[in-house]
């Protein structure tokens, strides 16, 4: 999976050239995140002022400057975006003739080749390019916002922890406690995603069979019992995320006023600004975002693991080497 990309002499520059800017753009992207995080404050603040020791004037003047800000950060996403779909494509490619030049030196009858070589390989590209995007631009925001998030969290109050660092603090527990809860909740999800893979992969080889040969393939019987075992693991499947969604959705909800709650008291003490609380959250959000990124994308990352399952079992198949 990746060999025949990354240590191969055709893919070379594809490989390590691609990485290469995807890993510069996604440093760009954060600059001016850490841009917009100090634009809040100065934004907000100006509104506090309002009327009295603020303008309309610097109102519009602040727009501006945002939209300096913002127009860079389309582009180079939209880029990057373009850029990185062309990126898991020829990783695709890669991969996909590698394992046909194996399978076509192995007699051996496996299990779904032609979902394995077709849909799985398609998938693994594409999830490894968003899932690998969001994990590097989820390091790059903890390296740019946790010294944010401490210089505006010193000598504010908040709960339990009584240090400039709480608000770090509060940040790692939200998010590694998310993250254990999603892995216990969410347990069985890789293999009932690996059922459903071979139930699928049982389904569409009668009906490729039965392309050439419809009398002794893909009878009413056969396909009904093969769709009957699909709804089955389907529907243990979705009962699974049912319970999963519901935990995760709560999640998600309750950390948009997380910050609020932690440090919303210093507002009204007196203690901090509108623009600061404002820039608090921005951080945080930041901050949790990427401390939250697995559990955030844990229903790619099950699919993920069902997905490697099978191709390592297909490389194994034919001698991948």
């Amino acid at each position: 999976m990746f060999k025949s990309f990354y240590l191969t002499k055709k893919w070379f520059f594809w490989a390590w050239g691609g990485t290469a800017f995807i890993l510069l753009s996604l440093y760009a992207q954060t600059w001016l995140n850490v841009q917009i995080n100090a634009w809040y404050k100065d934004f907000y603040d100006l509104l506090q002022k309002a009327p009295k020791d603020s303008t309309y004037e610097q109102f519009i003047s602040e727009l501006f400057n945002f939209s300096y800000i913002a127009f860079p950060y389309v582009l180079i996403s939209t880029i990057t975006a373009y850029f990185s779909r062309l990126f898991a494509f020829a990783w695709r490619e890669a991969i996909t003739f590698a394992y046909l030049n194996q399978w076509k030196n192995n007699n051996e009858n496996i299990e779904g080749s032609s979902q394995r070589i077709q849909e799985d390989i398609y998938r693994f590209a594409k999830i490894i390019e968003s899932l690998g995007i969001s994990i590097v631009k989820a390091l790059m925001t903890l390296i740019a916002f946790l010294p944010i998030l401490y210089e505006v969290g010193k000598g504010l109050k908040t709960p339990i922890f009584e240090s400039d660092f709480s608000l770090i603090y509060w940040a790692i527990l939200a998010s590694i406690g998310g993250l254990i809860i999603s892995w216990f909740v969410g347990i069985k999800l890789p293999h009932l995603e690996y059922n459903n893979q071979k139930a699928e992969a049982k389904f569409r080889k009668e009906l490729v069979l039965a392309e050439d040969d419809r009398k002794n393939y893909a009878s009413d019987k056969t396909m009904f019992e093969l769709f009957t075992g699909l709804k089955i693991n389907y529907n243990k499947l979705f009962l699974h995320y049912g319970y999963f969604d519901i935990w995760l959705y709560t999640y998600e909800q309750f950390m948009v006023i997380f910050a609020f709650i932690l440090v919303g008291e210093n507002l009204f003490l007196g203690t901090l600004s509108l623009g600061v609380l404002i820039q608090i959250n921005n951080a945080f959000s930041n901050v949790r975002a990427s401390f939250s990124v697995l559990t955030q994308n844990w229903t790619t990352i099950t699919e993920l693991r069902s997905i490697f399952i099978r191709l390592s079992e297909f490389e194994k198949h034919i001698s991948f080497k």
